[in-house]
C-alpha cells in the first residue's frame, strides 16, 4: 500500500472514531493514538495530521457542499464512513496543493476509501458526489483556465 494511501486510511479511521464519539476528543489526539496502533513508524505523520486537522477545520464548509451535492442525504443520515470519505476527498479536491494531489487523485482516493471501509454502494455514492463537485468547480485538471477554485 502506498504511503499516502495508508495515511488516508488512518485519517478516515480517526475521523470515524472522532465523529462516532460526538467529536469530544481533539482530532490530533485520536490521530496520534491511531498512528501508533495502525501505522507504527509511519513516515508521513505530518501529512496525516495536516489532512485530518484540515478536514476538521473546514468541516462546516465541507458538510454544506455535501448537502448541496446530495440533497436527498442529510449529512447526519449518511453512514459515518461515507461522510468522512467525502470530507477527505472534498478537502483534498478543494484545498490541497494541486501539484501534490491533482483533482482526479483526490476523487479516486476518496472512492478507494469508501470501497475499502464503507458499504456495498459507498464507492458509487462517493463517485457521484465527487463528480458533481468536480464539474461544479469547472473540471480543473481538464479546464484549468475555467476552474473556479483558483488553486492552479
Amino acid at each position: 500500500m502506498a504511503t499516502r494511501q495508508l495515511g488516508r486510511g488512518v485519517v478516515i479511521q480517526s475521523l470515524y472514531e472522532w465523529d462516532f464519539y460526538g467529536r469530544k476528543e481533539k482530532i490530533e489526539d485520536v490521530i496520534e493514538r491511531n498512528l501508533e496502533e495502525f501505522a507504527p513508524g509511519f513516515s508521513e505523520k505530518e501529512f496525516v495530521l495536516e489532512l485530518a486537522t484540515g478536514v476538521v477545520g473546514k468541516i462546516d464548509e465541507l458538510d454544506k457542499i455535501i448537502e448541496a451535492s446530495a440533497p436527498q442525504w442529510p449529512i447526519d443520515k449518511l453512514p459515518i464512513i461515507d461522510r468522512n470519505a467525502l470530507r477527505i476527498g472534498l478537502y483534498e479536491l478543494l484545498h490541497a496543493d494541486r501539484k501534490e494531489v491533482p483533482p482526479r487523485v483526490a476523487i479516486n482516493e476518496a472512492i478507494e476509501l469508501a470501497k475499502t471501509y464503507g458499504g456495498h454502494n459507498s464507492g458509487k455514492f462517493i463517485n457521484g458526489v465527487m463528480g458533481t463537485v468536480y464539474r461544479e468547480i469547472g473540471e480543473p485538471d481538464r479546464n484549468p483556465e475555467t476552474s473556479r477554485t483558483g488553486k492552479e
